[in-house]
């Protein structure tokens, strides 16, 4: 399987997009999490101070998980199973159908390793990652660095990465560097 991580704000979702763009099938861990969370479970976990309606106050819950190393953990530890278990499921399927695909899993270094053949890691420096962050959720400084600051260094990330897309630039020149993906993996791995 070859995953596509990153850091929150590197660009991994664009990536996505661009390789789904170049008929990639894309499984998304962050898409599942939010189809595998639901109100209960969240009530059962933390209380009903972050369920409003029968539906997930995810403002609340995301400032608690973002400032609470411990409820952090506590949330990975029920959820990383189930993603995992539903991402075979789905690469299993992709792979009866002869699709090429590609696994997004944001927290792929800060969850037990998945079997990989190929980690595809989008970069992008810390100072450029805070502003789009800031830029992209509205928030100051010292916020957008607690989210940033939950997640594995993207230096350390980098450095555990088999490849690396360069998301310091413009999106034209994300383009290219997902074009250039495109080639190597068509060219050194049957998916």
């Amino acid at each position: 399987m070859i995953v596509l991580t990153g850091s929150i704000a590197t660009g991994k979702s664009t990536v996505s997009r661009l390789l789904s763009d170049s008929g990639y099938e894309i499984v998304d861990a962050d898409m599942l999490a939010k189809e595998l969370i639901d109100a209960k479970m969240v009530e059962k976990l933390f209380g009903n101070d972050f369920v409003k309606d029968g539906d997930i106050n995810r403002i609340a819950l995301g400032d608690l998980i973002f400032n609470n190393a411990l409820e952090r953990k506590k949330l990975n530890e029920y959820i990383h199973p189930l993603i995992r278990k539903e991402i075979y499921t789905r690469v299993k399927a992709l792979k009866k159908k002869n699709s090429r695909y590609i696994v997004d899993i944001p927290l792929y270094f800060e969850s037990e390793h998945y079997d990989s053949c190929l980690v595809c890691v989008v970069y992008c420096p810390k100072d450029k990652q805070i502003q789009r962050l800031m830029l992209r959720e509205n928030l100051g400084k010292e916020d957008a660095l607690k989210r940033i600051e939950s997640q594995m260094d993207i230096e350390e990330k980098r450095k555990k990465a088999d490849y690396v897309i360069d998301n310091s630039k413009n999106e034209e020149y994300l383009l290219g560097q997902t074009k250039k993906l495109i080639r190597y993996l068509d060219a050194n791995f049957k998916i």
